[in-house]
């Protein structure tokens, strides 16, 4: 989830930008506002990689550029990061692509290559970095975000199906995981919230209304199917290294989790405040925390609320 920052600095100056006031018609302020756009587009990217490099990849040896087959590692839980992640980049790319007064067309298009471009310089740096290497399956499911954003929005105008995530903190009680998500996820909540896979829930949100549109629901009301993990300490295994000493614990099933419980389309929920129109659209980011059922090595439990 490196790029969820990014998403969310993106998001911080393109509502600074649109908020101004509604999109352009004359060519002249069209042009303006691409120019802005492509500016803060691009100083934003340039201090995400040069922050990226410093604060990731140095920590790491170089190595020529190679390719990497990932396909079994975490479960499959950050190719769903992925996902999330290139989905909610051309989602939050459209709004400032509109803003500046090109067609619809034109905007989901620009929206889906300023995802996907990002994405795939970020893929193109782990390819020179030696613990990591140039993967296909990200580059699919970047793909994949890309086109359920694009899709939809050709074909509707409107995003029927959005992709959410959740996440909590977790104290584990068993000290040696605890030592374990210390040093490997981190301490802080944003480190565990970005690098714990255990403590997080990618969420395909539905809403009922319209794709349902006789249903007597509220038009905010959605229907959320999310995947998690659990018990992974590793990427490939639960075996690790620290402080010399060598750690094994296959007594920790790793697992996959399923999960149905329902959201909020918080963009569908009426108001003529700027402002607050920008507060939604930012927490359409996120799946509201509610009673939700999970399915995990074939046992069926369920939670109150569930983050």
């Amino acid at each position: 989830m490196r790029h969820l920052l990014l998403i969310l600095s993106c998001f911080l100056l393109v509502t600074v930008a649109a908020a101004q006031d509604a999109s352009a018609t004359d060519s002249a302020t069209i042009t303006k506002r691409k120019h802005l756009v492509a500016a803060i587009f691009g100083g934003t990217y340039g201090a995400s990689f040069i922050s990226l490099n410093k604060t990731w990849y140095a920590n790491y040896p170089r190595s020529r550029f190679h390719f990497y087959n990932d396909g079994n590692e975490w479960l499959q839980m950050d190719k769903a990061g992925h996902f999330y992640s290139s989905y909610n980049l051309a989602r939050i790319s459209h709004k400032a692509w509109a803003w500046t007064g090109v067609s619809e067309k034109k905007a989901v298009t620009l929206s889906a290559l300023t995802s996907i471009s990002y994405l795939t310089i970020i893929e193109t740096m782990d390819g020179f970095s030696d613990n990591w290497g140039w993967s296909w399956l990200d580059m699919s499911a970047n793909t994949a975000g890309v086109l359920l954003w694009s899709a939809q929005q050709l074909k509707w105008k409107e995003q029927k199906i959005r992709l959410k995530y959740s996440a909590h903190y977790t104290n584990y009680a068993d000290p040696t995981i605890q030592a374990r998500a210390n040093n490997y996820f981190g301490k802080s909540l944003p480190e565990r919230f970005l690098k714990d896979y255990n403590a997080q829930t990618i969420w395909l949100s539905a809403n009922i209304k319209s794709i349902w549109p006789e249903a007597k629901v509220p038009k905010w009301l959605n229907i959320a199917t999310g995947y998690g993990i659990d018990n992974t300490y590793g990427g490939y295994s639960n075996n690790w290294i620290a402080n010399n000493q060598y750690y094994a614990r296959p007594d920790l099933k790793r697992s996959r989790q399923y999960y149905l419980s329902i959201d909020v389309d918080f963009e569908r929920i009426k108001t003529n405040k700027k402002w607050v129109r920008g507060v939604f659209t930012f927490l359409n980011f996120i799946k509201l925390p509610a009673p939700a059922l999970s399915l995990s090595n074939g046992k069926l439990s369920g939670s109150l609320l569930y983050f």
